[in-house]
């Protein structure tokens, strides 16, 4: 058989091109001109000017000295400047850095320090914290500040000559994504132009996203870059609605004023909803993607009676966001509502772009799929990330070999059902989910154990009817030592982001193992009520 296929067989002559979310922007600004792409409070900005916007800052940053592969980070609540980061930073070649709001100082300056940050963009209302994460390093960034008096983003970007684009590599950085540490200092997260793409793409398509979309921002873009949702909504030309502050109040407002059909957010936002005066059912459905600490069946029967239809979502900062989606199948609507819930609080499969997922035993080989064999959550392909950034030991201890190469560990743990679908039991790495944030044991008993009083301390998480979990620390005291429960509290507060603070404290001695190290498992069943077995009986260092 003849394989000449004549000028179609010449390598690159039509073909393929790197890719890259870069290419929605400019499609959207050719199909949907003049059409809204995001309402920022009383500002609306056209696809026309949010492309010219992200141009202009393109050519800021470029004319600041930063060349390809430099970092940019951005301190930012959900408005137009995170937005417009997440293309103009990388037309410019640059690599963007979008800061959780929500940390410390201290933690922030270790961020910026250790991504090489040459520029920080801030929100004007949080200038106050960017200087002082400046007044922390040897080396600070330029600062850029947006909005308030004076706006110096605005002339900045104004005065700017808008850079053209061109992504030579797809396997380029485009974003640097810290993670909360849960191992000890937070490890950047590399993301390249291909998976970002890929993601967005495959966020618009099982979410639902069209032209006539409008998204309200509840999630924070900080976050795996809001699930590449920023990307996904530019593609299909649909409307981005910003937030600064995520109330329940102003979330009911937006969604009823501006029309919402989509956001984004973690089940104690959706708690606080219900909670709310002006929880009314809604006369169109809004469409809600939730990860996190499973949605209880009450939560989502009581969402579903006011018109709000969630699924449930899986993922982790290293794997873009939703790796894996609860994809509803429609023999599951005759189910009864108590299983029906159940399905829904399943994580699901992975998604259209997401290679492929498995579980494994302690020897890395499949565990059956029988909903009950436990092992831990892996995970390859190309909304995997590209390792972490500086970092190449954290890299190769999340590996493992499997079919195909190197596989991402999770560090969860699951049971695979016989249709699939995945269901995670434990956290590995004792990580507590607190309305949606990471936050890491021992990052918070490292800071505990710090106060001169306390000899030893464990922090487990504890169900919360409110948060899904909350941090509550055990501690030991030193001989002769005297300290109140709220001192030890308002200690951490001094060193950490006071979310990740316990909400209660518990003296007395720890339950460990004959080699000595804490059973954190016994404590979690003495914050549940549930019996400890003889197998598990203390043994304290006093």
């Amino acid at each position: 058989m003849s394989t000449d296929h004549g000028s179609a067989g010449v390598a690159g002559a039509f073909g393929p091109e790197p890719l890259t979310p870069l290419v929605f922007l400019r499609r959207s600004a050719e199909v949907f001109a003049e059409r809204v792409a995001m309402v920022d409070g009383d500002r609306h900005v056209t696809y026309a000017e949010l492309t010219d916007r992200c141009h202009r800052l393109a050519g800021a940053v470029a004319g600041t000295g930063v060349e390809p592969g430099g970092v940019v980070s951005v301190l930012s609540p959900n408005t137009l400047l995170s937005l417009e980061a997440h293309f103009g930073i990388p037309i410019a070649g640059g690599v963007l850095n979008a800061l959780n709001v929500r940390l410390s100082a201290g933690e922030l300056a270790y961020i910026v320090d250790h991504a090489g940050a040459e520029i920080l963009l801030v929100d004007h209302e949080l200038e106050p914290l960017a200087r002082d994460v400046l007044g922390r390093l040897e080396r600070p960034p330029r600062l850029i500040v947006a909005g308030g008096d004076g706006d110096e983003y605005e002339r900045w970007i104004d005065d700017a000559r808008p850079a053209a684009w061109h992504v030579e590599d797809e396997t380029q950085l485009i974003s640097l994504n810290y993670t909360s540490g849960t191992t000890g200092r937070p490890k950047g997260v590399m993301y390249v132009h291909r998976g970002a793409y890929l993601q967005a793409i495959a966020m618009a398509a099982q979410a639902g996203l069209d032209g006539d979309s409008r998204f309200l921002w509840t999630l924070p873009m900080f976050h795996c870059n809001g699930w590449c949702f920023p990307w996904a909504l530019v593609a299909v030309g649909g409307v981005q609605v910003g937030l600064r502050r995520v109330e329940p109040a102003a979330i009911w407002r937006a969604v009823r004023e501006e029309g919402v059909t989509h956001f984004n957010a973690a089940p104690t936002v959706l708690t606080s909803l219900l909670a709310h005066p002006d929880a009314a059912r809604l006369d169109r459905p809004v469409r809600v993607a939730t990860g996190g600490a499973p949605p209880t069946p009450a939560l989502l029967e009581r969402l579903e009676r006011l018109n709000i239809e969630v699924t449930h979502l899986y993922g982790l900062t290293e794997t873009y966001g939703p790796a894996v989606i609860c994809d509803w199948r429609a023999e599951w609507d005759e189910l009864p509502p108590d299983e029906r819930a159940r399905r829904k609080a399943y994580q699901g499969v992975v998604n259209v772009a997401g290679g492929r997922l498995r579980v494994v035993d302690a020897t890395g080989h499949d565990v059956p799929r029988d909903g009950e064999t436990l092992g831990e959550v892996v995970l390859r392909g190309n909304v995997v990330m590209h390792g972490y950034y500086r970092d190449p030991e954290a890299t190769a201890a999340a590996s493992i070999d499997g079919p195909g190469g190197a596989w991402f560990r999770t560090g969860d743990i699951g049971v695979l059902h016989p249709d699939g679908y995945l269901e995670l039991r434990d956290r590995a790495k004792d990580v507590i989910i607190s309305g949606g944030e990471n936050i890491a044991s021992i990052e918070v008993e490292a800071a505990l154990a710090s106060h001169p009083a306390v000899l030893e301390c464990a922090v487990v998480a504890a169900p919360d009817e409110h948060w899904g979990e909350v941090p509550v620390a055990f501690a030991v005291l030193r001989d002769g030592a005297a300290v109140e429960e709220h001192e030890l509290i308002e200690h951490v507060k001094q060193r950490l982001a006071r979310f990740k603070a316990p909400k209660r404290v518990v003296f007395g001695p720890l339950p460990k193992t004959s080699t000595g190290k804490i059973q954190k498992f016994v404590l979690r069943q003495r914050l549940r009520g549930e019996p400890v077995g003889p197998d598990t009986a203390d043994v304290s260092s006093g």
